[in-house]
């Protein structure tokens, strides 16, 4: 059986490099890819600890688990929070230790404009709610109303309560009595290690002016900079 990490932020394939260079955890969709590949149709188990990121890449690496040859299992060893629940959605099997979280929510975005620019950004809001509700259905059995009502209230659960539910479907090391007894639940402020775009922007322009590439030594040069304007306090 093949372990494969889904830590940190989900992240787009452009975006990965970013997240590498400011040695933020990261995990793209080309890196799921590449190792569902590797895997060659053997078992595989996803090791789950992620506050979410981004959607379109969540949802991504969702269908490629959900397309792969081989048995597929996704472990739960931290949280697994926003869009990091729709790819575990994607396994064969879902499996939650006891002190893990799981939280469902509105998807968010921002926008700016008139407010025909506002009203368009809300409905492109709430049908992606209805999408991401869709994967919870194939999981679950819910209904899109009980499940669109828990986005909305923003649920976190711990894995009783994520077995009840049915988006997990064991937990790790219950021998039976795991239901008897209450895990303690914890909020955070931040699910996700989100880089703006504004950040993203001048580390781009930045690399292009050096005419650097993503992939070379410019990186590693990039970085030693970065990380003395950190400690100058210049940057982030």
């Amino acid at each position: 059986m093949k372990n494969i990490e889904v830590k940190g932020t989900v992240v787009s394939n452009d975006d990965k490099w970013i997240y590498d260079l400011l040695d933020f955890e990261s995990v793209s969709p080309r890196e799921i890819s590449a190792a569902l590949e590797e895997a060659a149709g053997d078992e595989v188990t996803l090791v789950v600890n992620s506050g979410g990121g981004d959607v379109f890449a969540g949802n991504e690496i969702n269908y490629l688990i959900s397309q792969y040859g081989g048995h597929t299992q996704a472990d739960i060893v931290g949280i697994a929070a926003s869009i990091a629940t729709v790819i575990c959605c994607g396994a064969d099997l879902v499996r939650m230790t006891a002190g893990a979280q799981y939280m469902i929510h509105n998807v968010s975005g921002s926008a700016r404009g008139d407010y025909n620019e506002m009203d368009k950004a809300s409905g492109i809001l709430k049908n992606a709610n209805r999408t991401i509700s869709n994967a919870y259905r194939l999981k679950t059995g819910m209904s899109e109303k009980e499940l669109l009502d828990l986005m909305n209230r923003e649920t976190w659960m711990d894995a009783q309560k994520a077995l009840e539910y049915g988006f997990v479907d064991e937990v790790i090391g219950d021998n039976g009595t795991f239901g008897q007894q209450k895990t303690a639940l914890y909020n955070s402020a931040c699910f996700a290690n989100i880089i703006s775009e504004d950040t993203k922007r001048r580390l781009r322009d930045q690399l292009r002016e050096h005419g650097g590439s993503a992939d070379g030594g410019d990186i590693t040069v990039m970085r030693n900079k970065i990380k003395i304007e950190r400690m100058r306090g210049m940057m982030l």
